[in-house]
């Protein structure tokens, strides 16, 4: 106790000094907290895009380009699989629900989905979410669209606002369908997933807006030729194998399933890079705050050499004055970390919709996951060791020297 009466009493001496060098170590820490929180919370969102799918299902191509444009609708799938490809997975024994999608139209930007019901029925993200609507309901007509929040707000859009589509990616004046424009039904709820941005519409407004179109479809059901993709649920998680093998080696056409989950770790292990880099300059943030606080530690043995004559007159042991400049880069190391949570928190608080509807980043309610505690004991550490020279010198310090 008397130890700790010290060292607190000790630093409030020099507090001008002491707050400025909490409150360098407090910007490193939030900054290293901030960057280890969001590359956490990103590669949560990332990797729980699409939940309680089992088999995405496509025309047999790589593995991360049938993931890429299924459920982040990037890059152009070569070719579709066809309609009586999907009612063999939609009536498979197996099989619980299917959700098609049929890419290649986009809106200023924004890719256009075509699909069905279900999608608002068993889509789920980050685990057990199911997509909801802002405004509206979803599709009932056949010119009725979907818009994610992002479309809504970056366009400006409300329910019963009338989009013209366009076919393919660019938005040229040739290639827009503005005979055929699509009315706003519903606008969803941020996901902080691709649905955001995205245009959804189903099959067959998808069919009836190219069949004016050289060699559309015309039947007058407008039922798909071809979708590009499918995600599956099935009925029990063991058949999952069995029916993946089924589908690759599909006689009728070629055909591939994938695992979500697996090709979604491929995926983010290809951007591992990107990540290494943010948690190499955190890290060196946080060293040039340590070599700060050291370097503040050794000026002040200057200023204090008296106080440590009279402690050592007055009885106290070397390893004392080692306990008590290791005391006072804890105490420091400490108030910075409280300094930086407290800022973190508040910046939860007050940029968490921010960040959703600005760049799809979902903050979860827990700041401080496990990885996090781990870190801030390594923090602490860190500072201890930092503070052995400052430690160990007032250690060496003899009296005879001090008192001259």
């Amino acid at each position: 106790m008397m130890l700790l009466k010290l060292a607190w009493h000790s630093l409030g001496s020099r507090l001008g000094t002491v707050c400025l060098t909490v409150l360098m170590m407090s910007v490193s820490v939030f900054v290293l907290l901030s960057v280890e929180n969001i590359r956490h919370q990103a590669k949560e969102s990332f990797q729980q895009s699409v939940s309680d799918v089992d088999l995405i299902v496509g025309p047999r191509t790589g593995q991360i380009n049938l993931l890429l444009y299924s459920i982040f609708h990037i890059g152009v799938p070569t070719h579709n699989l066809g309609w009586d490809s999907y009612k063999m997975l939609q009536q498979h024994r197996d099989v619980d629900w299917t959700i098609p999608l049929s890419l290649g139209d986009s809106h200023k930007g924004y890719r256009v989905v075509g699909t069905e019901q279900t999608l608002f029925d068993h889509f789920r993200y980050r685990s057990d979410r199911s997509l909801e609507l802002a405004s509206g309901q979803a599709f009932n007509d056949t010119y009725d669209a979907v818009v994610g929040a992002e479309v809504a707000a970056s366009l400006g859009y409300q329910t019963g606002d009338e989009i013209v589509l366009a076919h393919g990616i660019a938005d040229t004046s040739f290639s827009r369908h503005e005979n055929h424009p699509f009315q706003i039904s519903g606008i969803l709820e941020p996901t902080g997933t691709p649905v955001d941005r995205s245009v959804f519409i189903s099959l067959t407004g998808l069919e009836a807006m190219h069949a004016d179109f050289p060699g559309a479809n015309t039947s007058p059901d407008l039922i798909p030729q071809s979708i590009t993709a499918v995600l599956v649920g099935l009925k029990s998680k063991i058949k999952t194998f069995t029916l993946q093998r089924e589908i690759n080696t599909y006689a009728a056409e070629p055909l591939q399933a994938i695992l979500p989950g697996v090709a979604l770790s491929s995926l983010w292990s290809m951007l591992g890079g990107v990540e290494q880099t943010l948690w190499v300059i955190s890290l060196l943030v946080l060293l040039g705050a340590l070599i700060g606080m050291v370097n503040v530690l050794l000026l002040s043995m200057r200023e204090r050499q008296h106080e440590l004559a009279v402690l050592r007159a007055l009885g106290y042991r070397p390893g004392f004055l080692f306990a008590l400049l290791q005391l006072e880069a804890l105490l420091i190391t400490l108030s910075a970390i409280i300094v930086a949570l407290i800022g973190l928190w508040i910046g939860d608080i007050w940029l968490r919709d921010w960040l959703l509807s600005q760049f799809g980043l979902f903050l979860s309610e827990s700041l401080l996951q496990p990885d996090m505690w781990r870190l801030l004991a390594g923090i602490v550490a860190a500072a201890v060791i930092s503070a052995l020279l400052p430690a160990v010198n007032a250690y060496r310090q003899g009296l005879n020297v001090q008192l001259r």
